[in-house]
């Protein structure tokens, strides 16, 4: 069990939890931004890839990048999939969190 508050010198209390910085490492990204509708039957994506962060990480991005767009979409395989053409709402949305973007593709 751990020690919640001791009088005990010789006893460490817990330390607190820090807040870590959102998002992550934003500066020394490059987030590469897409448009995809291959094995989607037809349907256009926004994809946002080559960013280096941990699936809980990636789910809260994409969480707020779907809100910021009013769409659904998924973050797997390392990738955050946005249902529709939304590059330029999602780059400026990433741009102010302080990643660099690039549009690739057509």
């Amino acid at each position: 069990m751990p020690i919640v508050f001791s009088t005990d010198p010789d006893k460490e209390a817990p330390q607190k939890e820090k807040k870590t910085q959102w998002p992550p490492s934003a500066k020394n990204q490059l987030a590469r931004i897409w448009r995809d509708s291959k094995r989607r039957a037809g349907k256009t994506v926004t994809v946002v890839g080559n960013l280096n962060h941990d699936p809980a990480t990636l789910e809260r991005l994409c969480k707020e990048l779907k809100n910021k767009c009013g769409a659904g979409g998924t973050a797997k395989n390392g990738e955050i999939e946005i249902q529709g053409d939304h590059r330029d709402r999602v780059a400026a949305y990433l741009q102010s969190l302080g990643y660099k973007t690039k549009m690739v593709g057509g």
